[in-house]
């Protein structure tokens, strides 16, 4: 059985003392095999049908409400992607398709733009006129 979108992963389903790791599933997951943190392995025992934003739950590098995208990784994936919903203080990996991917698979999420879009500056017109008219 695989990861499909909508599911919730919550750490603390299994491990109450751990840093409460809550993620969720906003595409793919085919291929999914398990999350590291803390420690622990989690995987589909882990799934809960609801987030329970209780106290305690202990933040890390991974910001709240980030994407975290195989993609970023690896092309050729089932294109998991997970937010991060609260926690996350302990995570170290997340192992899918055979392909591990951490923080570093954050999307680079900038306003004003297309994603995927690449910037490129136009140089100035060259023209024989000097000032402001």
């Amino acid at each position: 059985m695989a990861l499909k979108k909508g599911d919730i992963i919550d750490e603390r389903k299994r491990y109450p003392d751990s840093c409460g790791l809550v993620l969720k599933v906003m595409s793919g997951g085919e291929g999914f095999e398990k999350i590291r943190c803390c420690g622990h392995d989690l995987t589909l025992e882990d799934v809960v049908p609801s987030f329970n934003p209780e106290r305690g739950r202990r933040a890390g590098a991974l910001a709240v409400g980030m994407p975290l995208d195989e993609k970023m990784v690896a092309t050729d994936s089932c294109g998991l992607r997970l937010m991060v919903m609260a926690g996350g203080e302990g995570f170290q990996e997340v192992i899918c398709c055979g392909h591990s991917f951490g923080a570093k698979a954050i999307q680079n999420l900038e306003f004003g733009q297309m994603r995927g879009e690449d910037i490129k500056q136009e140089p100035p017109p060259t023209t024989p006129h000097q000032g402001t008219a």
